[in-house]
């Protein structure tokens, strides 16, 4: 009985200072740059510049589907798997958007990079990209997000942006910020494109 309990006081503590590991790295992940325009109760309104995201496309009609089978792709493109066998440094928050017709997923890629000197995907269904300017709202959420609370939040914004008059465009998308084995301080958000007549 006695060694069961070191055994599992043990297991414990390896656990929270992997977590306090994880919490540490992800605080110094470099995170996609944008202004914050706006801010109201349950939502805020941001301003992101262009930015070059490494994406797929996919017939995915959930955010289980479409993260089972796009982080992998996503993932070994900046593990290596590429022209030059470079290593990208992982960047948050991870973008999904999930529709009816074509669902995606996107990496950020750093800051430094563009689609000039990146290199070329070994696997043809990931593209590099640049996302357009754009003015979003941004309602946030934490713990690990399931379907249901991410159609929730989706519903939340929606319903907050119709109370304040802001008109709204495309496809609510889901940001997830957090590798699975992240246990706490857990960061969800989700957005939707905005006129820029909203003040």
């Amino acid at each position: 009985m006695k060694i069961f309990v070191i055994t599992t006081c043990i297991i414990i503590g390896l656990l929270l200072l992997f977590q306090v590991y994880t919490t540490m790295s992800i605080n110094s992940t470099q995170t996609q740059p944008y202004k914050v325009i706006r801010v109201e109760k349950d939502f805020e309104i941001r301003f992101y510049p262009a930015a070059t995201m490494a994406t797929i496309t996919s017939s995915a009609k959930s955010y289980k589907e479409l993260g089972s089978s796009g982080f992998s792709k996503l993932a070994g493109y900046i593990f290596g798997g590429n022209s030059t066998q470079q290593k990208i440094a992982m960047t948050a928050p991870v973008y999904m958007d999930v529709n009816d017709t074509v669902s995606s997923m996107s990496f950020v890629m750093p800051s430094e990079y563009n689609k000039d000197n990146l290199p070329k995907p070994n696997n043809s269904e990931v593209k590099i990209v640049t996302s357009a300017d754009e003015y979003v709202a941004a309602i946030t959420f934490g713990g690990f997000a399931s379907t249901q609370d991410i159609n929730e939040n989706i519903e939340k914004l929606e319903n907050a942006l119709k109370a304040n008059s802001i008109s709204y465009y495309g496809n609510f998308r889901y940001l997830g910020y957090n590798p699975p084995y992240q246990l706490f301080g857990r960061k969800n958000e989700i957005i939707v494109s905005v006129n820029k007549d909203f003040n």
